[in-house]
């Protein structure tokens, strides 16, 4: 991966830094495990649009970037299953069900769109936080439900990574500067390895998808392709 998708992004100043680097990869330990981070409807539509005509009926689109992460993210998912690898997806938890408001209603108050008041965007409403079944879990994996950025917070993972001797995670999902690197950040606060998959999380906004793979990568993670990580699920034994 000798072009990054960062490198147009980056600062005469920037390069110069990476040219004198002493990076090192953070790599993979002993037991992985596979993280899907908020692959739900809301950011899928029920169709791959442009980004803008998506975001008509879909505030929370994130455009063709979802779409085309779908078959790398089933292909990275088969190769852990055929493993027995954990596959853990994460959703969010509807305030609606909860009493609980999300932490964007929170810290914004009535920052989100109002539902317009016809069947087809309640329908969407309802369905927001649904895991799209393309790439949605099989029986028997675990899904948990968040009302925060991180994966963690709040939520019983730590708990279950450690039940299962987890030491590493592979992460796909969205957005690569919301959700993704919350997680992220807080997977690599608790010591875990983490392997981003490129190819598997995405953005709305494109500079900002790149250059925070780019702050992952330096600072809490090794952001790898698709293929990269099958090899790796592949060679681990079941």
């Amino acid at each position: 991966m000798a072009n990054r998708i960062w490198d147009p992004f980056l600062t005469p100043q920037d390069m110069e830094h990476l040219s004198n680097s002493t990076h090192k990869q953070v790599g993979i330990g002993k037991k992985p495990a596979l993280l899907n981070i908020d692959l739900y409807r809301a950011v899928f539509g029920d169709t791959s649009l442009p980004l803008i005509e998506g975001l008509k009926t879909w505030p929370s689109y994130c455009g063709p970037a979802s779409w085309n992460a779908v078959p790398h993210i089933q292909a990275v998912q088969k190769a852990a299953r055929s493993r027995n690898i954990p596959v853990i997806h994460i959703t969010a938890l509807a305030p609606e069900d909860s009493g609980v408001p999300g932490w964007f209603e929170a810290i914004h108050g009535g920052g989100r769109r109002k539902v317009e008041n016809d069947e087809a965007a309640m329908d969407r409403f309802r369905r927001r936080y649904e895991i799209v079944p393309e790439v949605g879990p099989v029986p028997g994996e675990v899904v948990l439900r968040k009302t925060a950025p991180s994966a963690f917070n709040g939520t019983p993972l730590l708990s279950q990574l450690s039940l299962l001797g987890i030491d590493t995670l592979f992460v796909t999902g969205e957005s690569t500067s919301g959700c993704v690197r919350a997680s992220v950040v807080d997977a690599a606060s608790y010591r875990f390895k983490v392997q981003v998959i490129e190819d598997c999380v995405f953005d709305r906004h494109q500079a900002c998808h790149a250059i925070n793979l780019f702050d992952m990568n330096e600072k809490y993670a090794d952001v790898i392709s698709a293929e990269m990580a099958i090899s790796y699920l592949k060679s681990f034994d079941a």
